[in-house]
This record gives structure tokens, sequence and C-alpha cells, in this order.
């Protein structure tokens, strides 16, 4: 990303679009903690934003082997999310419109890329005393309840 690209998400003239996985592996779930604002330490699902020409899908697809060397599939649109992150005075600092989708893993090992600061494989019992997005422990929530049904 060069320093223009992060300018033009601080103080955005319009929402970024983003794409998120919620990737399952038995009873544990994919998950990464972020290196960067907004949500800096704060554990998230994997993902981020769609170049242009690019696919939701192929950007889910680039996102999860950057962030987590692992090849994956979106399977299902699950989720639109609406992020908006004011600043002291009430402006937008950051505006992201989040498409979730439930994926599966395809393949590879399982290892944090430069963007973001750790990634793993976490099991859901172990998920209510992360620090987590509020949005990723909610689709998270969902998407089991999801499976159960």
């Amino acid at each position: 990303m060069t320093s223009s690209d992060a300018e033009d998400r601080e103080y955005p003239k319009h929402p970024l679009v983003g794409v998120g996985a919620i990737v399952m592996r038995g009873d544990s779930v994919l998950l990464v903690k972020r290196n960067k604002e907004p949500s800096k330490g704060v554990w998230s699902i994997p993902g981020g934003l769609v170049e242009i020409g690019e696919t939701v899908k192929d950007a889910l697809r680039r996102e999860v082997m950057e962030e987590c060397g692992i090849e994956i599939e979106p399977t299902e649109l699950f989720e639109v999310v609406d992020a908006v992150n004011r600043d002291d005075k009430g402006r937008v600092r950051f505006h992201y419109i989040i498409v979730d989708f439930l994926s599966g893993w395809r393949g590879g090992d399982l290892a944090a890329g430069s963007d973001v600061a750790d990634a793993r494989w976490t099991p859901l019992g172990e998920l209510q005393g992360l620090n987590m997005t509020d949005s990723a422990r909610t689709v998270i929530k969902k998407a089991v309840r999801g499976q159960k049904r």
C-alpha cells in the first residue's frame, strides 16, 4: 500500500468497499489481529479492500492469502456490515462497507502476513475473552447459529 492509499482510508471522500472471510475449521474460526487502524491490536475475521477491477470473491481470496497464507473458497454471501468510525469531533475518520462471505479452507499452512500482527485458528470456546471487533463477534455468532440449524 502506498502512502496515498493509507491517506485515502482516513477521512475518506466516500465509503470504501471491503471483504471479510468467515472461515470455520472444525470447532475453530480463522482470526487475524489487525496491525493498522482503525482496529489496530484487535482480533477480527481476515479481509481487506477490493481493488479496482477485482471481484469481491477474488479480493477475498487475495486478502486471505496475503494475511494468512492460506487458500480459501468463498461459498456464500453472508452479511454486509457498515463500519463507520468517527473522531472526537464527530467527523467520519473511517468508513467501510464490508461484504462478508462464509468461506471454506482449501489448503496451505497458516502464517501471519506482513499486514497483520497475528493469525490463528481460534476455538469457538475462546472467543468470549478475546478483544474482538464487534462486527466480527456478531457475524461469527450468526454463522455458528446458522451451521447448527
